[in-house]
């Protein structure tokens, strides 16, 4: 039982189990998940007969599905893309200026130093 559970939450759920599987626009893919978790908002709140409930689960459901969408979209990412993390080197961002002004006077800032509070 517990294994038949597992076996249907994949189904819809995991994107490696799923029939939208197919659909390789992940944008795509998580629109149609989007327009699925609405119609069944629809059909729950009018089962329950109260618009409280049909507001709550939406939202519920669009927050769910939001999260787990974006987690399978980042993990993605790093399987097929890990480079795209790789976003700056070192501890600090690289300095966008040579100089500040301090009471009106340019004070050049020293080639190399990364900048920041923490040295």
């Amino acid at each position: 039982m517990r294994e038949w559970i597992y076996n249907c939450w994949s189904v819809v759920m995991n994107a490696n189990y799923s029939p939208l599987r197919h659909i390789k626009d992940l944008q795509a893919r998580h629109m149609i998940l989007q327009i699925l978790a609405w119609m069944w908002c629809v059909v729950f709140g009018i089962a329950v007969g109260s618009w409280t409930v049909f507001g709550v689960s939406v939202v519920g459901h669009v927050l769910l599905l939001a999260a787990i969408v974006i987690t399978v979209g980042t993990f993605e990412t790093a399987r097929r893309s890990p480079q795209s993390f790789n976003f700056i080197t070192g501890y600090h961002s690289n300095r966008s200026r040579g100089a500040i002004w301090v009471d009106g006077k340019k004070i050049n800032l020293p080639k190399g130093d990364p900048g920041g509070e923490h040295e």
